[in-house]
């Protein structure tokens, strides 16, 4: 097994700050870095084991051969101190500091909403979580709804997922604050705004947080590890994860408290080992995950690992249309790259709007006023096909030109979605 590698950047905000030096001997739930200012978040070891090197961006582990399933205990009592403590950020997205979220109570009419809606395809991870046992995940939206003052707790989830719907139904049966709302099996609705549209009926301005709404939104496994820092005084060392694509074993598998710091290759010696072949290894979701290596290590937002079909080859000229939901510019032009295709053009969603530098956002995630001039635009700038990145309604207006227009379309999900046998995103019936 590899080091386990722990890097200081693994959440927005300044990076965490080491307390540990070479040869130290540390123990699993022992703090290694500290919150650095802004937005920071503490980093514990999830093994126990000697520090082998502290380099400028990460402390790094040899694990003990017998590893022990306790942990150091968090000191902290109050539930709000012990989510900072126990270093939580959000787990389904950029990593927000969770404890920033619940800082700042409302004043009247609040709600907490438990974002279940499993948005990137594959990943399973959240769904078969709840499936299991949905307590955990209850308490911590109950935490939630304490520390904010929140009179209504809300679990929006797909209504495809009827098991961890009907054990949710029966979970939340005596509690008149919470209730489920039903979201579509559409993507990006996970999207923060897009969540805060389907269930409270507010489309919020692209630079705007739902606390302009008066709602706070956690995922699943979030909210599931504030409830053991609070009850069981664990910080944030496991991960739950979806393996899944060319492996030597089933195409899709569910791992829950994989340790923090473990490298992808070890990770996937645990779903059976990689296939002979496959394009690229994914952290992430297909939509929105980014290249990774074997090497790499487990995160606090890691929600995915996915070995990829091998690429198809491209045409010798393609056009890319970048969407603010799914791959940007960069990943598809190394996508473009892998398929042996040059760049001809690159054409944003009319939605797509640059918020701020380095960060663009969708004005309606989900719902598409139509991309007939973009594919034009990239069909005149000599593109033979398209690489596209687009949401499921923007797809939909894509496939309704690019046919007649003889442009053959791929999908930055293509490779993810072929290696598990899963349906291509295209054009689909709502």
């Amino acid at each position: 097994m590899r080091p386990f590698v722990f890097p200081f950047s693994q959440h927005i905000g300044a990076p965490s700050v080491p307390v540990v030096q070479p040869g130290d001997r540390v123990q699993r739930g022992q703090c290694i870095a500290e919150a650095g200012e802004g937005l920071g978040s503490p980093i514990y070891t999830s093994v126990s084991g000697m520090v082998l090197e502290v380099t400028g961006n990460a402390v790094i582990v040899r694990a003990d051969d017998v590893q022990p399933k306790d942990y150091v205990p968090l000191t902290a009592q109050a539930p709000l101190e012990c989510i900072r403590q126990a270093g939580i950020v959000g787990l389904g997205g950029a990593g927000f500091p969770t404890y920033q979220k619940l800082a700042v109570p409302f004043s009247h009419d609040g709600v907490v909403i438990a974002n279940a809606s499993e948005c990137e395809p594959i990943l399973n991870h959240n769904i078969d979580a709840l499936e299991k046992d949905c307590r955990p995940m209850i308490r911590g939206l109950q935490l939630a709804m304490d520390l904010v003052h929140a009179d209504k707790g809300v679990i929006a989830i797909k209504a495809i997922h009827g098991d961890a719907v009907r054990a949710l139904q029966q979970a939340i049966a005596d509690d008149d604050r919470l209730a489920l709302h039903f979201l579509p099996n559409i993507y990006p609705v996970g999207e923060e705004r897009a969540v805060v549209r389907e269930v409270l009926g507010t489309l919020l301005d692209a630079g705007s947080l739902p606390s302009k709404a008066g709602a706070v939104i956690i995922n699943v496994e979030t909210l599931q590890r504030m409830a053991e820092a609070v009850d069981a005084k664990k910080p944030l060392i496991d991960k739950d994860l979806t393996v899944a694509g060319k492996l030597n074993g089933p195409e899709v598998q569910i791992f829950h408290d994989m340790p923090l710091g473990m490298a992808v290759s070890d990770v996937l010696e645990r779903a059976g080992g990689l296939g002979k072949e496959y394009g690229e290894l994914i952290m992430g979701g297909p939509f929105m995950g980014k290249r990774t290596t074997l090497d790499a290590p487990i995160v606090k937002t890691t929600g995915g690992i996915i070995a990829t079909e091998m690429f198809l080859p491209g045409p010798e000229k393609i056009g890319l249309l970048v969407c603010a939901c799914g791959a940007d510019e960069k990943r598809l032009r190394e996508m473009a790259a892998s398929m042996g295709s040059a760049v001809a053009g690159v054409a944003f969603c009319k939605q797509d709007h640059e918020v701020k530098p380095g960060v663009r956002k969708c004005d309606n995630p989900g719902h598409c006023p139509g991309q007939v001039q973009r594919v034009m635009t990239l069909k005149k700038e000599g593109a033979q096909a398209l690489l596209i990145s687009n949401c499921t309604d923007c797809t939909n207006t894509v496939m309704a030109c690019a046919p007649q227009l003889h442009l053959p379309v791929y999908h930055c999900t293509d490779g993810a979605l072929r290696a598990v046998h899963h349906k291509l995103i295209r054009r689909i019936k709502v």
